[in-house]
């Protein structure tokens, strides 16, 4: 653009002084005429990079997955091309899942099992449970007779008391005598059977276990161990399923696979240091680095354009979606050392902009990597802002020149 100025400038000074002879062309002339381009484009490039700054290193950074397997196995197939675009959820390989097929079959009979164990074990308490609710109620029913079989005894040897003195008196008959005597050895016999039976119950109870019967609470005991246990396969049998899941790895998002070095036969590890594989989504983030003082007029929103050596020719619309405001020198780890600032202090770092492209330009292919120019327009000079534009546009045509000799 300083070029084109320049030319247009030079024309009209060939118009003025040498085709129409307007002026005079003498030194006074000469000096001005060279003066007024160096100050003109001195104070047009100061405003622009104040108003509209550009940056020539603008990079296109992708998210890049490396693809580590959760399970450990052979590797059965890779249906896959290396630098193909795949899209979310399509396989990228499989790993041998026999292994894993042996543990699910495993825990899932050890858990049938155990449920069996855990049914029984249940019933078994219902049981125990239902027998000293029987026990209680013969208690009580013993406990019964004994008080009503008492009580009639209590009666019985009153009546024998009174027919006792009724017949030495000869106001009563001896048989009524000899048959109240009889109830009472009747009733007595009664009592002392009825007490025994109580007895019995009572030792049936009184083995108890924190106020439970001694059954009840082992069949309580039978039957946690049987859930512990339902519990735990049921923990190992969903890890086995999810590791038999992991046997199958699909594509994390939309993207294309690079450095595709895995092959049937080979062997994948969990290891976080072992990636099976490089994957690059298509999702991006493009930033543009600034000198500091450039971005005090910068404000998230700015529009901006970019201009990437990989698309000779088109210009790409962006806004302004935040300045990072950091960078590795504002950063001073904890440590027991002084800062070694060295011999001279280092240039102050740029300041990355991070730049949102605009819908119109979105169908755009930005490869990871791709490096190119910037400008952001900011509210202040805009009747100058087109000059920028005119620079970045002119950039983006001289991309189609490969300038080497070979």
């Amino acid at each position: 653009m300083e070029v084109i100025l320049l030319g247009i400038y030079c024309t009209i000074v060939w118009l003025i002084f040498i085709k129409f002879k307007l002026l005079p062309w003498n030194t006074p002339w000469k000096v001005t005429v060279v003066i007024i381009p160096i100050v003109g484009l001195a104070t047009l490039i100061l405003v622009l990079n104040v108003v509209a700054p550009s940056s020539s290193d603008v990079t296109v950074v992708r998210y890049v997955v490396p693809i580590i397997p959760e399970a450990r196995g052979r590797v059965v197939d890779v249906p896959i091309e290396n630098n193909r675009h795949m899209k979310k959820g399509e396989v990228l390989f499989r790993i041998d899942p026999t292994p894993f097929e042996i543990a699910v079959r495993d825990y899932e009979a050890r858990l049938q099992s155990q449920r069996a164990d855990l049914t029984a074990a249940s019933a078994a308490l219902s049981g125990s449970e239902a027998g000293g609710r029987e026990l209680t109620e013969e208690l009580q029913a013993a406990s019964g007779k004994v008080g009503s079989i008492t009580a009639a005894l209590g009666l019985a040897r009153k009546r024998l008391a009174q027919t006792e003195e009724l017949a030495a008196t000869g106001a009563g008959s001896r048989f009524d005598h000899e048959e109240a005597q009889a109830t009472v050895e009747q009733l007595t016999a009664e009592l002392a059977a009825a007490r025994a039976s109580e007895r019995q119950v009572l030792e049936r109870l009184s083995g108890k276990s924190e106020g439970e019967l001694a059954s009840v609470a082992e069949a309580r005991a039978r039957v946690a161990t049987a859930s512990a246990n339902v519990a735990s396969t049921e923990a190992l049998l969903a890890d086995a399923s999810w590791s038999l899941s992991q046997t199958t790895v699909f594509a994390p998002a939309d993207g294309t696979v690079i450095n595709l070095q895995l092959r049937p036969g080979m062997v994948a590890t969990a290891l976080g240091m072992l990636p099976v594989m490089s994957f690059v989504e298509d999702d991006y983030q493009v930033y543009a680095l600034y000198y500091q003082n450039e971005l005090f007029n910068v404000e998230p929103g700015d529009k901006a354009e970019i201009a990437l050596e990989t698309i000779p020719g088109r210009v790409i619309k962006a806004t302004v979606d935040s300045v990072l405001w950091g960078q590795g020198q504002g950063q001073m780890n904890a440590s027991g050392s002084l800062p070694i600032t060295g011999l001279a202090p280092s240039a102050p770092g740029r300041f990355p902009v991070k730049l949102l492209i605009a819908d119109g330009d979105k169908d755009a292919f930005l490869a990871a990597g791709a490096h190119g120019h910037a400008a952001i327009y900011t509210q202040h000079g805009k009747a100058v802002h087109i000059i920028r534009k005119v620079i970045i546009r002119v950039g983006s045509y001289t991309n189609y020149l490969v300038l080497k000799l070979h």
